[in-house]
């Protein structure tokens, strides 16, 4: 019997109620999960933590890079803009790893809002550290909490179009987004306004990075595609 590949998701690190008190715990919307699972894959959390992005690697089949805090700027060599966030340097560091080992491996990997960043920098490249001094508006986060949903357009010729329509609205909330592309990513989907949306490795079997939340947008096409990519990575590594 063929099992279900195992997607490794990273989580947040945040201070929680417990109990009485407050716990450092981690952290993860259940949309991710519940996208994950209705794919046909098991799904790991994978919480903060000092090193071990080898061996995770080996012991998943497909990951998911989540959203979350802004990337420490320092890691693109910027100084922090005031309107970035403070970073969590361990999420980082682990994070730049799982893509490093990630690629080397081509394990297939589907990096969502922050996720699109982190392989971004992870690839030497750069990001603008407040969008609206870019575009001029405020439509990629127009309130606190809550999802903008915006059109974008995906390119004919990418594999990210074999997955989804080539214009579709989807559900994003971001200050920060690509600046400088790293290397080995194709930008395969902008919004109106020229804001990358999509990369693509074209060398890898699956290594897709997005903007916006497919978790919340209750199409799980992008989901489905990685756990097949798993699958296959699965077979070929057994």
């Amino acid at each position: 019997m063929d099992t279900r590949p195992v997607i490794g998701i990273t989580a947040s690190e945040e201070e929680i109620p417990w109990g009485d008190s407050t716990r450092r715990a981690a952290v993860l919307p259940g949309e991710y999960l519940a996208a994950i699972e209705r794919s046909g894959a098991a799904v790991l959390v994978l919480p903060v933590q000092g090193s071990g992005a080898e061996e995770l690697v080996v012991a998943i089949d497909g990951i998911v890079l989540s959203g979350g805090p802004d990337v420490a700027p320092d890691h693109y060599g910027e100084l922090s803009h005031p309107r970035t966030g403070k970073p969590n340097a361990a999420r980082d560091a682990l994070e730049l790893a799982l893509v490093a080992a990630a690629t080397e491996a081509d394990l297939p990997l589907l990096a969502i809002c922050r996720g699109i960043q982190v392989l971004n920098v992870a690839r030497g490249g750069t990001l603008h550290q407040h969008l609206p001094d870019v575009v001029g508006h405020e439509d990629h986060a127009r309130k606190p909490a809550e999802y903008s949903p915006h059109p974008v357009e995906i390119r004919a010729e990418s594999q990210l179009a074999t997955i989804l329509p080539t214009r579709l609205d989807v559900a994003g909330h971001h200050h920060q987004a690509i600046a400088r592309v790293g290397k080995d990513l194709d930008v395969v989907a902008l919004a109106d306004d020229g804001t990358v949306e999509a990369v693509e490795d074209p060398n890898r079997a699956f290594i897709v990075g997005v903007q916006w939340h497919p978790e919340v947008g209750g199409d799980d096409a992008l989901f489905v595609h990685l756990v097949e990519a798993a699958r296959a990575h699965r077979r070929g590594r057994s």
